[in-house]
């Protein structure tokens, strides 16, 4: 080998070393997957951003989804006129654990991925970056929700006021292929204390003004356009619930029948009848019985990855 041809092999190796080193370009395979999570990876100069497709996605359908006949149908609205191409609200899921918020986001997606929905999941501390994201996706034909699931804020955090600029107070329009869909189980997204209310301001005419704390934790739910609330299931809807997933993993209606005193024993030592807890009760119930081979069971299909 020639001094040249050693200088050159030396050269290459040194710029194959190099790119290690620079930051990755964040833009995923848009054909590797439906849904994306935005992620940031440490390297040796640091962090950098990566959108990675998710390649196993739970097969949720909107009929999985009992008893939030009134919610399902604002958020499968707002999404139609997403992906159809007509104006739609950021959306704001709150209430009660288990009832099926994240749950109903994801449906929507294997609903809508069809005519072009696709979804960024992007986490609490990575919120700063929503410029960016809104950035790597303009111009695409796709429309895009990006998706803050259980989230809540502490006093100070920066993802707060990221967000509030996101949803309406960038000097910037907003992207029109992009929502912003977020479930969380506060009403306002930040905890609130009983000396706050301390700062109301009683006007002569009797009009109450809230304090400044209390207006800046309000300010950020506001932004949302569509506010959707969801509560603790009955009893009869916690069982209904239990059956739709019992059925779905294979259970004769029969056996269904006659679990229906171990769901309700299920829910009490749990303190919940959330529907999650009724998934978790039919796998349990389920795995159990089709083990002592009480009953057939069909192979599972997956039920709601989150259910909150």
């Amino acid at each position: 080998m020639t001094d040249t041809a050693r200088l050159v092999a030396r050269a290459e190796a040194l710029l194959a070393r190099l790119e290690t080193l620079l930051p990755a370009d964040p833009t995923p395979d848009w054909n590797a997957s439906i849904a994306f999570r935005w992620r940031r990876q440490r390297g040796p100069l640091g962090t950098r951003p990566l959108l990675q497709p998710v390649r196993n996605l739970a097969p949720i359908g909107l009929d999985d989804l009992q008893h939030v006949d009134a919610q399902k149908r604002a958020i499968e609205d707002n999404t139609r006129q997403f992906v159809a191409g007509r104006p739609a609200n950021n959306v704001l899921l709150t209430g009660s654990r288990g009832t099926g918020k994240s749950s109903l986001i994801k449906a929507c997606l294997n609903t809508f991925a069809a005519k072009g929905l696709r979804l960024i999941e992007v986490d609490k501390d990575d919120l700063v970056d929503l410029p960016d994201i809104v950035d790597l996706v303009a111009g695409r034909r796709e429309r895009f929700i990006v998706f803050c699931d259980d989230l809540s804020f502490d006093e100070g955090e920066p993802g707060y006021k990221a967000l509030k600029v996101a949803l309406d107070g960038s000097i910037s329009a907003q992207s029109d292929n992009v929502l912003i869909y977020a479930t969380s189980n506060r009403r306002h997204l930040m905890p609130e204390y009983m000396r706050e209310n301390l700062e109301a301001k009683h006007q002569e005419d009797g009009e109450i003004h809230p304090g400044e704390a209390t207006e800046e934790k309000t300010s950020l739910s506001e932004r949302f356009g569509l506010w959707v609330a969801f509560y603790p299931f009955r009893q009869d809807d916690y069982l209904d619930i239990c059956a739709h997933w019992l059925r779905t993993l294979g259970v004769a209606d029969r056996q269904i029948e006659a679990a229906r005193g171990d769901a309700l024993r299920w829910a009490l030592e749990r303190g919940s009848r959330s529907g999650r807890v009724a998934w978790q009760f039919a796998k349990d119930w389920a795995g159990r019985h089709a083990a002592r081979g009480a009953g057939k069971t069909t192979s599972p299909r997956k039920g709601p990855a989150a259910g909150r």
